[in-house]
Order: structure tokens, then C-alpha cells, then sequence
């Protein structure tokens, strides 16, 4: 039992020394003004976001007018592929023989 309690009060000791080292770190957090820097919130008013989604829906609208249509995809023809598969193989045999 004595070794127990021994335990009981190490726990109880660090504990105490845990909630210092946490209202240490609570008076530096007070005293830089809380979770924010300078201790305002950037909020965005309904207007200034309906300004900028306005602004940016006459961006796509003009993007869209001048015709830009997505590229085609670039196809590769067979002959080039078997040179590439080719050359993969070479590489893994080289590879393989330093092994």
C-alpha cells in the first residue's frame, strides 16, 4: 500500500505542475490577444463577397466568349508506343543485371 500511495502522490504532484505550466500558457495567450494576432476577425460582409462572385462570373463569361474549348486530347500513334515500351524494357533489364 505504501508504494501505492507513492504512486498516488507523484500523480497528484504532476498534475499540480501541469495546470501551472497551463495557466502559463493561458496568460501568454491573453496577453497576445487570443487566437488572432491583432485581435480582429476577418469577416466578409454580403456585400463585398456578392461583389468579388459577380466580378469573377464576368472573368469566366468573357473567358468563355473568346471560344476558348478544351484541348483536344493528344493521341500517340502505335509505333511510337512499341518505341517507348522498348525502351522501358531496356531500362528494367538494365536494372535487373545490377541486381
Amino acid at each position: 500500500m505504501k508504494n501505492m500511495s507513492a504512486v498516488v502522490g507523484q500523480l497528484k504532484k504532476e498534475r499540480e505542475h501541469t495546470q501551472k505550466q497551463l495557466q502559463r500558457i493561458d496568460q501568454a495567450l491573453a496577453a497576445l490577444g487570443g487566437s488572432s494576432s491583432n485581435g480582429t476577425s476577418h469577416t466578409m460582409s454580403a456585400a463585398g463577397r456578392r461583389r468579388i462572385s459577380l466580378a469573377q462570373k464576368a472573368r469566366w463569361a468573357k473567358h468563355k466568349a473568346q471560344g476558348h474549348a478544351a484541348k483536344p486530347k493528344r493521341t500517340m500513334s502505335a509505333a511510337a508506343r512499341k518505341k517507348i515500351a522498348a525502351a522501358q524494357r531496356a531500362r528494367w533489364a538494365k536494372v535487373k543485371r545490377a541486381a
